[in-house]
């Protein structure tokens, strides 16, 4: 039976690539973008444009557009990377960092909710650069706070979310080929969604709240 799946971010790069991947096995997808790309509005997926997830206007479009449509799995994937340094630290980057990347799947989360019945599905597109056990590297303060603060807030949502039989996953996409990469990377964007996809699949309520590599791998927080 077809799900009904939102997925955030969706224009280009690994949100558009799971659409993608969704459409192909005939699940209906809601696609959400600030501006639609063109490969989206040509990938044959529900597009609503015009949502921003660090505002409540762009939050206020989405929850429209859905109206009563039950959900069956939200895809949080939307986010942003700066960079910060000691040399170069630029506080109002930060602030939008954590708007997007920790609180916007927050607001989308909540925000659909009331869509969601037991055995609906919420995935938080993070990183391992939100680990702290695994930072060797430093700088992106912005980045790296951001997520941090995705995965101690998926990780309440799951605990939060089990009563109601809803499960979250924690996901790290590997490193990818995109722009947000620069294009560097071990994955494509193909690899990586596909990966993500098997995830979500493989999401239940017994392993609700775990912090994913893609490809399977637990990553330390």
């Amino acid at each position: 039976m077809s799900q009904t799946i939102v997925i955030t971010g969706a224009s280009r790069g690994i949100g558009l690539a799971m659409a993608q991947a969704w459409k192909a096995r005939a699940e209906r997808v809601l696609a959400t973008c600030r501006t639609p790309s063109k490969a989206l509005l040509e990938s044959g997926v529900e597009v609503i444009d015009s949502v921003d997830v660090s505002h409540p206007d762009g939050i206020a479009n989405l929850t429209s557009a859905v109206a009563d449509t039950q959900v069956d799995m939200l895809y949080n994937n939307a986010g942003i990377m700066l960079s910060e340094s000691l040399d170069h630290m630029d506080f109002d980057q930060i602030r939008e960092q954590f708007e997007v990347n920790t609180l916007g799947p927050i607001r989308t989360t909540l925000a659909l909710l009331p869509n969601m019945k037991a055995g609906a599905k919420v995935g938080l597109m993070t990183s391992r650069m939100g680990s702290i056990a695994d930072n060797s590297s430093g700088h992106k303060y912005g980045y790296r706070i951001s997520k941090a603060g995705l995965n101690a807030a998926g990780k309440s949502l799951a605990l939060d979310l089990h009563g109601r039989g809803i499960a979250v996953a924690i996901l790290h996409p590997g490193w990818v080929k995109t722009d947000m990469t620069g294009h560097s990377g071990h994955l494509t964007k193909e690899d990586a969604a596909a990966a993500l996809v098997k995830r979500m699949d493989e999401l239940t309520l017994e392993n609700s709240g775990t912090f994913w590599h893609s490809d399977g791998t637990v990553l330390p927080w």
